[in-house]
């Protein structure tokens, strides 16, 4: 009886083939100073590039190594970033001293069997690094049509070659290492421990054959990352293992929008699937700081779905949840549920940043970095008072000065900037650092919603609906589950036009984060009244303390009381607003930048029950190029003329 072959485990992986240009020559000549040079190049440059860009190291040879990528965009900018930052340390050193390589990259199936990879994938790869200028980096033509649009660096067609051993040829294109946008140095981005953890690491010898190895120390952002465990089956039947499969994908995907963290990508946790793990040596496998664990089971109808979230260092359980839900739609079950997960790790006032937070305070302050300032910085924004904000802008200047390119605290500054204009310091200053800030957020990373949400929102502050509305939009195709986007767009929903979905947006932050931050009444208070949910209105702000109130949520609050019929209690809230900012009054409510007609009316039906003045002083109107006038202010102030 004949056996059966078992069937290979195949992936699609990005794979880098490197290889020292005229290693034999060089180490006849110096043995001992080559193998110096070389483990040193590797140490302080190319493994910090490799393990940055999330690689893995397949097989390290004497001059040379294979490197598997989940991402070929991640490939081909781990060539050119250690290239270029070789070839800066190279203009250095006399020319014997020089350490060079050549690298080629393919996109391919391949298989993996023992721990090494096999296929075209990686002889297409071995054979373009041989095509490689030295110091040059050449990507096929597979790996080419994944990148278009995706890199910094442009790429030029080489033609086709005929390679050895693969049948069809190949089409070629070299890497431009000198066309990238000006960033800081690779080293510069390095810091010395990592160097010399990365040192360390190299300096552990590999057993015979090629193995797997995660060359990954932790992050070099600082920013925490997070592991998904493929979910549990215990019903055991095929429908349920869909569920789990998809489930664990969803939140894997949802959780990756966050710019916060970082996520394990799914075929590195595909390896725990069915095998009783423990969080800790999962945490100490992938060199991740938190796990999430779950399980599914079907019964009598019904799915009972559990998540937990692991802090990997002490093996604690820091949140758990549950879901019993009837089983006919599993896929509405499988998308609430991770977005639930997903915007409770993730978002401003996540697990996750939670725990980051409280790490950064332990730290003494000369130990801070980019990103524990940026998380110092945020949390004191969410606090809402003055002294607060103040604090944050101090703390978000210190992570953008330590890390320009970090976007999230950009977005964080633009936050900080607008709260304080609302408190009524330098308004027009304010407004405008926001609006430049909140712009550069949206260059430095077009794929953020926050950035694209604040950038919005900055527009609409000046009167640009349109451009708002657009890039709101684009925040929300990027993050349609995202509670935190959900907030932003729900609070200027009736700019749009749209006022009973801004409400419905607020009903779905419910659903998704019923633990939302205060901060976030300041959106959904006005989304209910400008949708004439009054009550709903009043209930959001029971959240905030009046010394949390800014001069909208005065109004909101004091307009929706009179709309209920409250009267006392509006006309004394109505006082108490007006104590903090006497210049409010009806018309300079509806003279705000791009409120639309829903907004002017629901302010002009409900402000005077509550006992707002109607007419702006002539200091407020003499600011405002074409002033919207009430027809009893405008009446008022003709009056005096036709007396005698």
């Amino acid at each position: 009886m004949m056996g059966t072959t078992p069937a290979l485990d195949r992936k699609l992986l990005a794979i880098l083939a490197a290889d020292m240009v005229g290693y034999s020559r060089a180490m006849e000549a110096d043995e001992a100073g080559t193998i110096k040079r070389l483990k040193a190049i590797r140490a302080e440059l190319i493994n910090p590039a490799i393990s940055e860009r999330h690689g893995t190291v397949i097989k390290l040879m004497g001059d040379g190594a294979l490197v598997a990528f989940d991402s070929v965009v991640d490939a081909v900018a781990c060539a050119a970033e250690f290239q270029n930052a070789v070839a800066a340390r190279n203009a250095g050193l006399p020319g014997p001293e020089r350490i060079i390589f050549r690298v080629g990259i393919n996109l391919g199936d391949v298989a993996l069997v023992d721990g090494d990879v096999y296929g075209d994938g990686v002889n297409v790869a071995a054979r373009l690094e041989q095509l490689a200028e030295p110091g040059g980096v050449v990507v096929s033509g597979t790996a080419y049509d994944h990148l278009q649009g995706k890199l910094d660096w442009p790429l030029d067609f080489a033609g086709e070659q005929q390679v050895k051993n693969i049948s069809r040829p190949v089409r070629m294109y070299r890497l431009r290492l000198d066309g990238k946008r000006a960033r800081r140095p690779l080293l510069a981005m390095i810091p010395r421990w990592a160097r010399m953890a990365a040192a360390a690491i190299v300096a552990l010898a590999l057993a015979g054959g090629g193995v797997w190895w995660f060359l990954q120390p932790e992050a070099l952002t600082g920013k925490p990352s997070v592991a998904v465990l493929p979910f549990d089956n215990f019903g055991g039947d095929e429908a349920s293992g869909r569920l789990a499969d998809g489930l664990t994908e969803d939140i894997i995907t949802d959780l990756a929008r966050f710019p916060e963290f970082e996520v394990v990508a799914r075929n590195s946790t595909e390896v725990f699937k069915g095998k009783p793990v423990d969080a800790r040596q999962v945490a100490n496998a992938l060199h991740v700081g938190f796990v999430l664990e779950g399980s599914i089971q079907r019964q009598s109808g019904r799915v009972r779905i559990t998540a937990q979230l692991i802090d990997a260092k002490t093996g604690h359980h820091l949140w758990s949840e549950n879901w019993d839900r009837p089983a006919e739609d599993v896929f509405a079950v499988q998308t609430e549920i991770a977005e639930q997960v997903a915007n409770r790790l993730g978002g401003g006032v996540g697990l996750i940043q939670e725990a980051g937070r409280a790490a950064a305070k332990r730290k003494r302050p000369e130990n801070l970095n980019a990103y524990d300032y940026y998380l110092l910085g945020s949390e004191k924004i969410e606090k809402l008072t003055k002294a607060d904000d103040e604090e944050a802008i101090t703390f978000l200047n210190r992570a953008v000065a330590l890390d320009p390119g970090l976007a999230r605290a950009w977005v964080e500054l633009y936050h900080a900037h607008d709260l304080m204009g609302v408190f009524g310091v330098d308004p027009e200053g304010n407004r405008k650092v926001a609006a430049d800030v909140a712009e550069r957020a949206v260059r430095l990373d077009p794929s953020d919603a926050e950035a694209h949400a604040v950038f919005g929102m900055s527009l609409a502050n000046k009167g640009d609906m349109g451009r708002a509305k657009s890039e709101f939009d684009t925040a929300l195709r990027l993050a349609p589950g995202s509670s935190e986007i959900l907030t932003f767009y729900s609070g200027y929903a009736a700019r749009f036009g749209e006022p009973e979905r801004g409400a419905q947006m607020v009903d779905k932050v419910m659903r998704l984060d019923p633990n939302y931050p205060m901060w976030a009444s300041n959106f959904f208070a006005p989304a209910y009244f400008m949708a004439g949910r009054n009550e709903d209105a009043v209930t959001m702000l029971e959240r905030m303390t009046p010394n949390n109130y800014q001069r909208w949520t005065w109004v909101v609050r004091s307009s929706s009381l009179a709309a209920l019929g409250r009267t006392d209690e509006a006309k004394a809230s109505a006082m108490e607003a007006l104590q903090q900012h006497p210049e409010v009054t009806v018309e300079s409510m509806i003279n705000e930048p791009g409120l639309s007609p829903i907004e002017r009316s629901r302010f002009i039906e409900t402000m005077p029950l509550a006992g707002f003045p109607a007419c702006a002083q002539p200091e407020v109107l003499a600011i405002l190029a074409k002033p919207v006038r009430l027809p009893e202010c405008e009446a008022a102030k003709a009056e005096p003329l036709v007396q005698p």
